[in-house]
């Protein structure tokens, strides 16, 4: 189909080209007239005829102010024909100290508060006037400064932009959404800003670094930090986007952590909500209660009282920074509408370059427009000198003639605005006083005509000129940093097992595979009672917080949780409960303990290694596969190796030969079948192993017979690894166990 024109009038196009064209039509208008800010005044549509609006209203810094519904009727009736409710929230939003750094609206009444900033009351209730910052923009308005756009309806005209003295686009920031693109630009310290312009204007070649030592990050409306590295704040600049990073400042007042500041736009409330969240959950054993004491004196002041004053307070809020609203990222994207109408995303030097021609154009045309006046209040002054100096002749002229404008036009060479003038003129003017006046402004005005036409054609002065504005607005309007850029390190989330109380556990295993923690390290396992026909199979000593591993007898590890476990009050429950180990498998030893810890792996086929815990820990129902056992052979129960150098590992058969190899002949791996510990001969099986310290004793066990190793005794077994060994003593021949001792065991 193509497009026609019918009888009727009625456009007829296609269902495409229209939907695409209105829908392009609508993008442009939420880009250019809702969403992004522009270059020059650093506004969107909706803040810039609030603020102009107000201004015709008369509500200066020194009025009294009227109430917003005052302002958002004038507001909507005039230039903005949207909804109320948006037009009073954007005026709401300019008038919070905590939203903008350096609020346009001087607000009087509920305008929300940092918790809550949509908690503001309604505008029949408010009051609102200017505020001293909106003289930057205001003050050269009427001064022929920016082009003037007729209003929605053409009744009226709005000014296209506000003649802004300082980068305002950069001054309070800006975020919007638009349709295919987004802005996000922070707030900064308007005489650092103030720095940069200046130093870009007398250095145009100046790079981003350099403007960096005059800007060096944002500065938001809290006192929290700004802890991303200068580096990658100077890398944000140069591309006009990334990200950058706030945490809350606090102290330490005694047994208390008391928080003074918190990032932009962070509620305090919300804070606390998920502190408390996370006691709740029982993950901050350290933290005894919550306090708000925030008020007027002290805006923010959140106490977290600790349990004790042993409490690592650098720890938990490391842990608090990761994990709550305590620190927090905030997007940079510096997506402006520039002077050609179009948005762009710039780089720091790019977008300052770009504002101080839109301020050389706006000081040029501000110029332009006072030698103007100047020049046509000096055509004027002359013309009443004339008719000073001809008084009488002048009086006669204006009693007499029919038409005295013309007639004076005529005999005086005068042009019709100075005739006008002249014939405007009051009987008390006609004073010589007045003459002297008259002569006395106009040497003045020459002068200042001469200034102007210098300036205006000379650039080194045109500089110099808005170079001594820009430094008089930032004596005057600007102050001190607030938010500090601190290099920190990055937040770190304590473990569960850092988080979690710490409570010495005996983990007791049976032989049929039934566990319980008894509490305490001085429990006896074997005196625990046990259901019949079981009986007690290995214990090992571990904290709460800490998991404990199982070996079943095919070589496969699982782990649990110690504080999970069932109190040793009662029998227990079954590991098969738990995990789903192979058939026919059964549990053999557990083994518990820091995670780097080593322990010694070994199958009765006389293979084993050296493992990590932390290689054990499989939290999987099925378990992990750690050991090869070989076809016929199960696995042995781990065997902890004392920490430091040097040490022993004793291996004995079941026909009774034991052998002493060093530790270090063992190697180190993840999982396998390891190297050969004994040599065994026709149905021989390794029996047990031990690790034995350096200087430390080794204790066979046969039925309730112990035999103790140690000195000359226990050399007497030492050989190389994998080896046939020595055979022990009659008696001990059939070893049930080994257990290295330390020194004095």
């Amino acid at each position: 189909m193509s497009e026609s024109l019918s009888e009727t009038g009625i456009e007829r196009l296609p269902l495409k080209r229209f939907t695409e064209r209105a829908y392009l039509d609508y993008s442009m208008y939420v880009i250019l007239d809702r969403a992004l800010p522009h270059i020059g005044d650093g506004l969107k549509p909706v803040q810039r005829r609030i603020v102009y609006a107000m201004a015709e209203l008369g509500l200066g810094p020194g009025a009294k102010p009227k109430k917003c519904a005052r302002t958002v009727g004038d507001v909507l009736g005039k230039f903005h024909p949207h909804g109320d409710a948006a037009c009073y929230e954007a005026l709401v939003l300019m008038a919070q100290p905590f939203s903008f750094r350096y609020p346009l609206v001087d607000g009087q009444g509920n305008f929300g508060s940092p918790d809550d900033p949509k908690s503001f009351a309604a505008m029949r209730y408010t009051e609102a006037r200017l505020s001293r910052h909106a003289e930057l923009l205001l003050q050269e308005l009427e001064q022929g400064t920016v082009d003037w756009v007729p209003n929605f309806d053409g009744s009226l005209r709005e000014p296209a932009v506000l003649p802004a003295r300082l980068p305002h686009v950069l001054l309070n920031g800006a975020t919007g959404i638009a349709v295919g693109m987004a802005t996000d630009i922070p707030p900064h310290n308007l005489r650092e800003l103030a720095a940069a312009c200046v130093h870009l204007l007398e250095h145009p070649r100046a790079t981003v670094a350099e403007l960096c030592e005059h800007l060096p990050g944002p500065d938001f409306p809290t006192e929290a930090e700004i802890i991303t590295p200068p580096e990658e704040l100077r890398r944000i600049y140069e591309t006009g986007t990334g990200t950058l990073r706030m945490r809350a400042r606090w102290e330490r007042e005694g047994g208390d952590v008391v928080i003074t500041a918190l990032p932009y736009q962070v509620s305090g409330a919300r804070v606390l909500e998920q502190i408390a969240a996370q006691m709740q959950a029982r993950r901050l054993p350290m933290v005894e209660d919550l306090r708000d004491e925030s008020d007027h004196e002290h805006p923010t002041r959140l106490v977290i009282a600790l349990r004790s004053r042993r409490v690592d307070a650098e720890a938990l809020m490391a842990h608090l920074f990761a994990t709550t609203d305590l620190e927090r990222s905030y997007r940079v994207n510096l997506n402006v509408i520039g002077l050609d109408g179009r948005p762009r995303v710039r780089d720091l030097k790019a977008l300052l370059a770009e504002w101080l021609e839109f301020r050389t154009r706006t000081v040029r045309r501000r110029l332009q427009w006072r030698l103007e006046q100047v020049r046509s209040r000096l055509h004027v002054l002359e013309g009443l000198r004339v008719a000073y100096l001809n008084l009488d002749e002048v009086i006669a002229i204006v009693r007499e003639a029919e038409d005295p404008q013309a007639a004076l036009m005529e005999r005086f060479g005068l042009s019709q605005e100075q005739a006008r003038a002249i014939l405007e003129l009051r009987l008390r003017q006609l004073a010589r006083l007045e003459e002297l006046r008259i002569l006395e402004e106009q040497g003045r005005l020459e002068g200042e005509r001469g200034e102007l036409e210098a300036t205006l054609a000379s650039p080194r002065r045109l500089r110099r000129l808005i170079r001594g504005e820009i430094e008089a607005d930032a004596r005057r309007y600007g102050d001190g940093r607030r938010s500090p850029i601190v290099a920190r390190p990055p937040a770190r989330a304590l473990s569960e097992a850092e988080l979690l109380p710490s409570e010495p556990l005996t983990v007791v295993l049976s032989r049929r595979g039934w566990v319980r923690a008894a509490k305490g390290h001085e429990v006896d396992p074997e005196t625990l009672s046990y259901r019949g026909g079981d009986g007690f199979l290995a214990a090992v000593r571990v904290r709460s917080h800490q998991p404990v591993a199982f070996l079943d007898s095919t070589g496969r590890s699982y782990a649990v949780a110690a504080r999970s476990l069932p109190s040793a009050r009662g029998q227990g429950e079954p590991l098969s409960g738990r995990f789903d180990p192979p058939a026919g498998a059964a549990f053999v030893g557990l083994a518990a303990g820091e995670e780097e810890g080593l322990w010694l792996l070994a199958s009765s086929a006389g293979y084993g290694f050296l493992a990590r815990l932390g290689e054990l820990l499989a939290r999987q129902k099925g378990g992990r596969a750690v050991l090869a056992v070989p076809e016929g052979a199960v696995a042995l129960a781990p065997v902890a190796v004392p920490q430091g150098e040097g040490g022993w590992v004793a291996a004995a058969s079941s026909e009774g030969r034991l052998l002493l190899f060093p530790l270090e002949q063992l190697p180190r791996m993840v999982r396998g079948r390891g190297v050969r510990l004994l040599a065994l001969r026709g149905e021989e099986r390794l029996a047990a192993v031990a690790a034995v310290p350096v200087r430390g004793t080794l204790a066979v066990r046969v039925g309730q017979r112990r035999m103790a190793l140690a000195g000359k005794d226990l050399e007497r077994y030492l050989g190389e690894r994998g080896r046939r060994g020595q055979l022990l003593p009659r008696g001990f021949r059939r070893v049930q166990a080994l257990e290295g001792l330390p020194p004095g065991g």
